[in-house]
């Protein structure tokens, strides 16, 4: 599948070697290989996550024409035994960016500001980060 996020003209990271991870009420999160993210934008964040399925994630900043978006992808540096496939690979957040796309079609940010799926046209909700949805 072909992923691609695009800020002020300047595509972030593109690839067809992303992996999609699914979780219960939640569009798919999509995580880039590190080799298909222009590293430079990046800088490390002092934000960590934890996942009770996952690990603990820490996060970057991304830096591009003078803009600041803080904490906005995250990587799980040594992922739990089931998701070792996660390792070397880097996930963003759709909503601050111009254009996050999955085979071309610009995804939707899902809601709540915390959560980062990615929602699509073929996908149907409703999903967590919806008011009254904390406890799902």
């Amino acid at each position: 599948m072909h992923l691609k996020i695009v800020h002020r003209g300047v595509t972030i990271a593109e690839t067809r070697r992303g992996v999609r991870t699914l979780e219960t009420s939640h569009p798919p999160s999509y995580y880039f290989p590190r080799a298909d993210v222009l590293l430079e934008v990046l800088s490390s964040s002092a934000n960590s996550s934890f996942c009770e399925w996952k690990g603990n994630a820490t996060y970057f900043d991304v830096v591009i024409k003078g803009e600041f978006l803080h904490n906005i992808a995250w990587t799980y540096q040594q992922p739990t035994s089931p998701f070792t496939v996660l390792r070397d690979h880097i996930a963003f957040y759709a909503a601050p960016f111009d254009g996050c796309y999955v085979e071309g079609e610009k995804v939707t940010p899902q809601p709540g500001g915390f959560y980062g799926g990615w929602i699509t046209s073929k996908l149907a909700g409703p999903f967590k980060g919806i008011s009254g949805s904390r406890f799902w």
